[in-house]
């Protein structure tokens, strides 16, 4: 869900990610709310393009934001993939105008939200790149990201109940998951807005104190898509997995996953690099 679109003052698009737009991705769509470049070979960068509203998320957002994504989760020259959006706001919340007049039968029968899932979904590693607020449905859209890089100017928060409602794009369950159940009940039921620093002591994100959050994000991700893609795409499946099973379901899981990477090309090249002393070439097969 989002919410809390604190301003609607206009304000300067990063500047650190927007040199980064030099080269597009394969036959690439314009988007009106993102941008898209590849910065490194392998990587895709969607930034979060709507700086009047702090990037607040409304429909045509969203609907921008899962159709690049989806685009270069099915283009084979990406192995991985970055989230970001300005030094100001990675995303301040929904955009409440949108939703403030629903019904409950309207949000009901419309299954409201229920396209927030389709990055959580993604096959490909997706790395979010927190600089400033993210909150309500910024934080839930950053929370569905593999791995979570802040700036130690990040804002997070899930400050729903201020507006009488909850989060519903999936941050009461992987908050509950990720910090435990008192930190969730905490940051639920208060509404309060947590600094980067405590975020990072309490598992949520990695603070990037050095450089900026996009140029390490770019980084790892670089060193992500340098890999073989089955093996990526298999270790990701795997500890997903472990949010939904029991251990003993997540090793058994793990195991027939480990097993069947033994039929790939890219399993006999890499342990073949590895005892000849030479980089690996993938084949992603």
């Amino acid at each position: 869900m989002s919410f809390v679109a604190l301003s609607r003052s206009t304000f300067r698009h990063a500047s650190s990610s927007a040199r980064f737009f030099s080269t597009t991705l394969r036959a690439q769509r314009e988007y009106a709310n993102v941008l898209v470049s590849r910065p490194s070979s392998g990587v895709a960068l969607i930034t979060l393009n709507r700086p009047k509203a702090l990037n607040a998320l409304n429909a045509a957002h969203f609907q921008d934001i899962s159709d690049a994504m989806k685009e270069a989760d099915e283009d084979a020259g990406v192995g991985a993939m970055i989230l970001t959006g300005s030094e100001r706001a990675f995303a301040a919340g929904a955009d409440i105008k949108e939703m403030k007049d629903k019904s409950f039968a309207e949000a009901y029968t419309t299954n409201f939200l229920a396209n927030w899932e389709v990055i959580a979904k993604l096959k490909k590693p997706v790395i979010a790149a927190v600089s400033g607020y993210a909150l309500g449905g910024g934080l839930e859209l950053a929370l569905q990201a593999d791995i979570l890089l802040a700036a130690p100017s990040a804002q997070l928060g899930q400050p729903e109940v201020n507006l009488g409602v909850i989060p519903g794009g999936g941050g009461t369950q992987r908050l509950a998951h990720l910090i435990g159940k008192s930190r969730a009940m905490e940051l639920v039921l208060t509404g309060r807005i947590i600094g980067a620093d405590e975020a990072e002591r309490w598992g949520i994100v990695r603070v990037v104190r050095e450089g900026t959050v996009v140029d390490e994000a770019v980084k790892v991700a670089s060193d992500i898509a340098s890999k073989g893609r089955v093996a990526v795409a298999a270790g990701k499946e795997a500890v997903n997995a472990a949010f939904e099973m029991s251990l003993a379901e997540g090793l058994r899981f793990e195991k027939r996953l480990f097993h069947a990477l033994f039929s790939t090309k890219d399993q006999k090249e890499g342990m073949a690099a590895f005892t000849e002393k030479r980089r690996a070439e993938w084949t992603h097969s």
